[in-house]
């Protein structure tokens, strides 16, 4: 009971500046995302993107973010049953490779999936940079055609007791079509192309970092919640042994009085 009392505090320590992070660029992130992807959508297919054009599914990454620690509930397990879904039932017939950013995904899906990277690194120094250069990897691989489809696989942290699976279209970008118009009027300089150009490698790495950020904050909100759980699990259990042992304790005392009592008639008789 202490120790998870321990690891309670420490987590809910740690959970807080993990909330303010991502509070604090998820509106960002968003908006980020939602300008780019209204550009797109006005963009046709000789000035868009590689990074946007559609083509046939044939091979799937799926990059699924787990911890590198567990005793955090089904924070882990969630992501794992999540990633197999994927695997098996939407991308049924397809060739379907994976890219772990957690030790305990690596562990788990290693040994049923091919696993082509697994990064346990990444929450270690948690930075805008260390992710960027995994994103930068994933655009290359989708680049060179390498994988027809890149999907993002964690924890959206909602508050400190709730964790939503999440699954999110990584590559090829999404277009929002708005009834063939944008959601608002831009002034473009030099010109739209070069914008979403230059636009779109910032929108993926902020697009992973978010992903990042949020499952890190959803694993400490995780764990907290299991610890409090487990200690107050250890405290019914310390209850219900100090009861049995005073019960044990009573019987044997009074087993002891009643052979002293029955020793002391006898010398008497």
């Amino acid at each position: 009971m202490q120790i998870t009392s321990a690891m309670k505090m420490v987590s809910a320590a740690k959970l807080k500046k993990a909330q303010d992070a991502i509070t604090a660029m998820r509106p960002y992130a968003n908006k980020l995302t939602e300008l780019l992807q209204d550009l797109s959508a006005t963009l046709d297919g000789d000035t868009g993107s590689k990074f946007a054009q559609e083509r046939e599914v044939n091979n799937v990454l799926i990059v699924s973010i787990t911890s590198n620690r567990g005793l955090c509930g089904a924070f882990n397990s969630n992501i794992i049953k999540e990633s197999d879904r994927l695997a098996n039932e939407d991308f049924s017939g397809k060739r379907v490779d994976f890219l772990t950013l957690g030790k305990r995904g690596n562990d788990i899906l290693s040994k049923t999936q091919n696993v082509i990277k697994n990064n346990n690194g990444i929450f270690d120094d948690l930075s805008f940079e260390n992710v960027a250069r995994e994103a930068d990897h994933l655009m290359h691989l989708y680049a060179e055609g390498t994988y027809d489809r890149i999907e993002l696989v964690y924890n959206r942290f909602k508050n400190a007791a709730t964790q939503v699976v999440t699954t999110e279209q990584f590559l090829p970008i999404v277009s929002q079509e708005r009834n063939g118009k944008a959601s608002s009027d831009y002034i473009f300089e030099p010109s739209k192309a070069e914008i979403v150009a230059t636009l779109i490698p910032k929108s993926l790495k902020t697009q992973l970092y978010k992903a990042v950020r949020d499952s890190f904050a959803s694993e400490h909100g995780a764990r907290m919640t299991a610890m409090h759980k487990a200690t107050d699990n250890a405290g019914v259990l310390r209850d219900e042994l100090t009861l049995t042992y005073n019960k044990a304790r009573q019987a044997a005392i009074t087993n002891e009085i009643l052979e002293i009592v029955g020793g002391a008639e006898a010398l008497n008789n």
